[in-house]
C-alpha cells in the first residue's frame, strides 16, 4: 500500500534508490525528513550499498523539491561539509 508520504512518490528517487532507502529503514518522506539528506546518505552507505554523491543530491532534492542537478550545482559545498562533519562525528563516537 502506497501513500502520498511513500518514497516512491518523491522526485529524483528511482527504484534502485528506493530499494537502498528501504534496506536502510527509510520508508517515508517523514523518515527522510527526520534524518535529513546527509544522515540518510550515511545510513544507506552503512547498510552496505555502493553509492555515489549523486544519491546525496537526489535525497536533498527529494526533501526540498529541487531537481538533483540543481542541488548538485547550488548546494554541493554545504552538503559536502555537512557530510564531512557527520562522518567525523561518527568516527569520534566509535573511538570513545
Amino acid at each position: 500500500m502506497q501513500t502520498a508520504n511513500a518514497i516512491a512518490s518523491l522526485p529524483n528517487l528511482g527504484p534502485k534508490s528506493q530499494q537502498m532507502l528501504a534496506r536502510a529503514g527509510i520508508h517515508t518522506l517523514a523518515d527522510l525528513k527526520a534524518l535529513g539528506a546527509v544522515a540518510a546518505y550515511v545510513r544507506i552507505k552503512r547498510s552496505g550499498a555502493h553509492v555515489s554523491l549523486n544519491l546525496l543530491w537526489a535525497l536533498e532534492g527529494a526533501i526540498s523539491g529541487l531537481h538533483w542537478q540543481d542541488v548538485a550545482r547550488d548546494h554541493r559545498t554545504s552538503l559536502l561539509l555537512a557530510l564531512e562533519d557527520c562522518e567525523r562525528s561518527s568516527r569520534l563516537a566509535k573511538e570513545e
